[in-house]
């Protein structure tokens, strides 16, 4: 009898919850309709930026709240505002409501206290989609604990590009990317920090050379850098000396690596995008001998997130966008390799039958790799490392 009693207790106090929560949810969509977001959002990419504007119409039509895409060329510059208006002591009605975030810029929200939140587990699509314990990268983010400050929006890894007509085995290694480039001057290149992309080139040689592996998980200040970092500027040295332009000029990004690809001055380029190449395939901007691959030993891989500024004036607006941004209709829409291409963080086993089918529906692209075949994801060192490394970078290379 009392087991009987207690385990309805249970059930009853769930039920009690389940309740609250829809109920809250309820009143936060009546708050937000009508509401305008503000998202600060990256937008040097057509195919992102088509994606958000379908997101848009979506998010207006079933939830009346109004989605205005601010496109950054660097995601700092909305931190910086926010930071901004803090030390004005402007608290509510800031000029951002959303952003688009992770690494160091989380760090430094999260640090100065301008962030809304907890917020994410409150979303119901959170609750009943996402596994924080699937990868570590959903509750760590460059190190930093998320901690539901910010909602997980999308995954990305590493991968590297190269043309099958012109170069059938391409390296698969930091050192063998070296021995290539010894062999094939001026073929091999990475874009200039601190652009991300070329911060990542950084984070993934130093991975593969350094014999302190697990200093990189670690604050910066705690470690000897300059022991930990040696090996990594030994191999750029000699990388530089015979890479494309003589290490004098690098790339801006991702999209002129493509571009010079395409031109076949270099024989790899590279994206944080898996979908990249199927993309600038289907756009004209590759050919259509292109194919992706990743490195033996692994590639660099994270989550990226959607935060909400604290002194925001529609957080219900923000959390709702946020919500559906994690529903399985926008994540299967975002990994549709036309579209964006970007990895789900949704849980597949949390995944409705009717929900997996689309998922499994989806067309895996002329040059993407299925999750398997991305094989190991490599964790991001602690995001103080990356403002470490792109100082001393630029004081050894920048011109």
């Amino acid at each position: 009898m009392k087991k009987t009693f207690a385990a309805a207790s249970i059930a009853t106090a769930l039920l009690c919850t389940s309740l609250n929560s829809q109920a809250a949810w309820q009143d936060t969509l009546s708050e937000a309709s009508g509401q305008t977001v503000y998202f600060n959002a990256w937008g040097g990419s057509d195919n992102i930026n088509n994606y958000i504007m379908w997101a848009a119409d979506r998010i207006k039509a079933e939830y009346n709240v109004t989605l205005k895409h601010v496109k950054l060329t660097d995601t700092a510059d909305a931190v910086n505002r926010v930071l901004a208006e803090k030390a004005a002591n402007k608290n509510d009605n800031g000029s951002v409501d959303l952003i688009w975030i992770n690494g160091e810029n989380f760090r430094s929200m999260k640090n100065n206290q301008l962030l809304h939140g907890p917020f994410s587990q409150g979303l119901p699509n959170f609750s009943q989609y996402v596994d924080e314990n699937a990868r570590q990268s959903l509750s760590q983010d460059f190190g930093t604990p998320v901690e539901g400050m910010e909602s997980p929006w999308g995954m990305a890894q590493v991968v590297f590009m190269h043309d099958t007509e012109t170069l059938e085995s391409p390296p698969k290694s930091i050192a063998n990317l070296l021995t290539y480039a010894k062999a094939n001057p001026g073929r091999i290149t990475y874009p200039e920090p601190p652009q991300f992309l070329g911060s990542t080139f950084l984070k993934q040689a130093l991975y593969e050379l350094t014999n302190n592996k697990e200093a990189l998980s670690q604050p910066v200040d705690t470690v000897d850098f300059n022991k930990v970092t040696a090996p990594l500027w030994g191999y750029l040295d000699d990388l530089h000396s015979v890479a494309w332009r003589n290490g004098q000029r690098f790339p801006s990004g991702s999209e002129e690596m493509i571009r010079l690809l395409d031109d076949q001055e270099i024989d790899i380029a590279f994206s944080f995008d898996v979908s990249s190449a199927t993309v600038q395939i289907n756009e004209g901007n590759l050919p259509e001998s292109v194919r992706t691959y990743v490195f033996d030993g692994g590639t660099i891989g994270n989550t990226h997130f959607l935060a909400i500024p604290y002194n925001s004036g529609v957080k219900a607006g923000a959390e709702v966008v946020a919500n559906f941004f994690l529903s399985p209709e926008a994540q299967v829409e975002k990994q549709k390799p036309a579209v964006w291409g970007d990895l789900s963080v949704l849980s597949y086993d949390k995944l409705t039958a009717k929900d997996k089918a689309k998922f499994e529906a989806l067309p895996k692209g002329i040059a993407t790799l299925s999750i398997e075949e991305l094989g190991k994801s490599l964790p991001e060192p602690h995001s103080s490392w990356v403002d470490a490394l792109e100082k001393e970078w630029r004081s050894r290379y920048a011109k």
